[in-house]
């Protein structure tokens, strides 16, 4: 097992998830429900779904792409996603 992978990935995930979307999601139903278990169990999953969908889209596309045009449209999309954020579109 690769630690240097797994921890690298884990510190990269956990800094792009503070204070996101997903987390204040969490926060929200927690407070609505006021069942933290249930929340949490049901964010886990979402997550683990969404992840494992992330993982093999990455393995799919990474076998007809190279790694830089990768990292170019993450870029793109990420810009993009800004721009509209910033103009209130989303």
């Amino acid at each position: 097992m690769d630690w240097k992978i797994i921890m690298s990935t884990f510190i990269t995930i956990f800094l792009a998830e503070l204070g996101d979307k997903t987390q204040l999601a969490s926060i929200l139903m927690t407070s609505k429900t006021n069942k933290p278990v249930p929340v949490f169990l049901g964010t886990m999953l979402a997550f683990a779904v969404v992840t494992v969908i992330g993982v093999a889209v990455g393995t799919i596309i990474t076998k007809f792409l190279p790694i830089n045009f990768i990292k170019i449209g993450a870029a793109i999309a990420f810009i993009i996603i800004g721009i509209l954020i910033l103009f209130g579109k989303i």
